[in-house]
């Protein structure tokens, strides 16, 4: 019977990841007769995780602006609670969930006196626990040891207060407001995960009495979360949402400008990936008989580095509805894009669509909202790795009727990813003995490119005794060499 010992290893790190939807609406009042520009933010409020499910709440906030029946621009907020599950047979309560929130489309329509917005959220949960299991460490066998790269994971969370004033030309009412995040470094400090970006904001205001007016503004953020997994080197990943914000903006009519002040609220979700070598046994044999190995096999991922590419990206833009030149177009508002990372031949590629919505005042001194879009494929040198845009200064014009051409400066940034693979023997079991061979010299003849652990498992025999009685041979084995095996012989 083989003795054999075993260690256990433990550590925590993500086992599941699961996309969800779930649709959300509000009711506005017969005052909006046309919809001329709608946003959705959604902001997480808590996820969990049961059995065959994880559950996650929070507020969407619906904004509008619309025109009345006296052709005047008007705007209106609704906020609205939530709650969703996403199904899965292998989810259980001992699970820690995190999902990330998306806007992925947003819909308007009419049923007799009220308007109905519904917006379609997708949510993007992972799922972390205990990743436990046995490993051997020691026994009777001859054991080939090698340090495996394992990787555990430390959830850690935080919030943060934004702000920024600035200075634009005289404005009137601020109709709407978005804001867009995007994170431009995550980086470990010993007991601190520092997340740094910059809060796009895109604002809609009224100028003059009945003209529209649009601006962006780029707001810098630094969140620091305290993690005592942190240390310098360790890779990390964060998403960071704006929980809250708050525009203000004071005219001064003497000097024509506009003191603007904007506050946000900001939550963010980290995860700092600690790597560990393990002193595992990869291989094992017996002198004595044969042996079957177990292994164990874990998949975790990882971090990788983080990196960034600016593009400016220009082209004839898909409209929603038609325009011609007795338009006046006034604004360019909600900025987004939607975007994929795609591998081809080696080669990596951003592709996606910025969108945005086009304001414009039609002959008959009305306003109307026209979605425009626009396709971009920016070639990168990452490939696994997943991507946000940032869209900023988007810009329209009508060279020729009927067609918009647009313009836009991409802000991406590349999150990597880095799986590692880790594989240990978790147990033995003895089979048939080894026939013995009584002759006192035996010459071996070994496969070419074989080290001495391969040749001690054939010849099965421990390393240190095959390179004592072949101190000539250098590993790796080359063609036509001989190993000789010298036994020992009692006399009587």
């Amino acid at each position: 019977m083989i003795n054999t010992q075993t260690e256990t290893y433990r550590g925590y790190g993500k086992k599941k990841e699961i996309g969800a939807q779930t649709a959300v609406e509000c009711r506005f009042g017969s005052e909006v007769e046309t919809v001329l520009s709608v946003h959705c933010s959604a902001a997480l409020t808590g996820a969990e995780a049961g059995s065959g499910e994880a559950r996650y709440f929070g507020k969407a906030h619906f904004s509008i602006v619309y025109e009345d029946a006296e052709k005047k621009v008007c705007r209106a907020e609704k906020g609205v609670e939530f709650t969703a599950a996403a199904k899965d047979e292998e989810i259980v309560p001992a699970y820690t969930a995190k999902a990330r929130l998306a806007v992925e489309n947003v819909a308007v329509r009419r049923e007799g006196a009220s308007v109905f917005v519904t917006a379609l959220l997708g949510a993007d949960i992972a799922l972390y626990g205990e990743e436990n299991f046995e490993y051997l460490a020691g026994g009777d066998l001859i054991l080939k040891r090698e340090p495996v790269s394992t990787v555990t994971a430390h959830l850690c969370s935080g919030a943060q207060e934004a702000d920024d004033e600035f200075e634009t030309e005289l404005l009137g009412d601020i109709l709407q407001h978005a804001e867009t995040v995007g994170i431009t470094d995550v980086v470990c400090e010993t007991g601190t995960l520092r997340v740094e970006g910059e809060i796009n904001l895109c604002v809609l205001a009224l100028k003059g009495e009945n003209s529209l007016a649009s601006f962006e503004r780029l707001v810098p953020f630094r969140i620091e979360i305290p993690c005592e997994a942190a240390v310098f080197g360790c890779r990390a990943e964060a998403d960071v949402q704006v929980l809250n914000a708050s525009i203000r903006a004071d005219a001064d009519e003497e000097s024509g400008k506009c003191n603007v002040v904007a506050e946000f609220t900001l939550g963010a979700e980290g995860c700092v990936y600690e790597e560990i070598a393990v002193d595992g046994v990869v291989d094992a044999f017996s002198t004595e008989s044969e042996v079957a190995l177990s292994f164990h096999e874990c998949n975790f991922v990882a971090a990788g580095e983080t990196s960034r590419v600016t593009e400016r990206v220009s082209g004839r833009a898909a409209l929603s509805a038609p325009v011609d030149f007795s338009d006046v177009l006034q604004a360019v508002t909600l900025q987004r894009a939607e975007a994929n990372v795609v591998s081809q031949n080696g080669a990596g590629r951003v592709e996606g669509v910025a969108m945005a919505t086009l304001l414009v005042l039609g002959s008959d001194g009305a306003h109307r909202g026209v979605e425009m879009s626009l396709p971009f494929s920016v070639a990168v040198s990452a490939e696994n790795c997943t991507a946000d845009v940032l869209v900023c200064g988007m810009s329209a014009r009508q060279k020729q009727e009927g067609e918009i051409d647009a313009e836009a400066t991409l802000k991406i940034t590349l999150h990597g990813r880095r799986a590692v693979a880790a594989k240990l023997v978790c147990a033995a079991e003895e089979g048939e003995k080894l026939p013995v061979c009584d002759s006192a010299v035996s010459v071996y003849i070994p496969r070419a490119g074989d080290g001495l652990w391969e040749l001690s498992k054939s010849l099965k025999k421990p390393p240190e005794e095959v390179e004592a009685a072949n101190p000539d041979i250098a590993f790796p084995i080359k063609e036509g060499q001989r190993v000789v095996i010298y036994r020992k012989k009692n006399l009587a």
